[in-house]
């Protein structure tokens, strides 16, 4: 519930949340902070505006026979990119 943290799904493998990591600070690097717009109001969190849009704000799982219903190794994965303020989850469960 915050415009610089993400939540999406994916496999639970430390080095593919290294490649994210890597991957992402390539496509928006935080340092120079003056490379982005967003920064000249004060801030210095131009990048994690960036980093969240590419690894979006929700995700949406079917739930089947009680469970959550994933592939064998995938997760929901929260993903912090500006950690200077508090955050809160919201989860809603929509059904019939």
């Amino acid at each position: 519930m915050h415009i610089t943290a993400s939540v999406f799904i994916n496999d639970d493998e430390s080095g593919l949340h290294q490649d994210y990591e890597e991957w992402l600070e390539k496509l928006a690097p935080h340092e120079p902070v003056l490379q982005y717009r967003h920064n000249r109001t004060g801030e210095d969190n131009g990048d994690a505006h960036l980093k969240r849009q590419i690894m979006g704000r929700e995700v949406i799982v079917a739930i089947t026979g009680g469970g959550l219903d994933f592939g064998p190794w995938e997760q929901i994965f929260y993903g912090e990119f500006d950690g200077k303020r508090r955050k809160r989850v919201l989860v809603k469960i929509i059904g019939a």
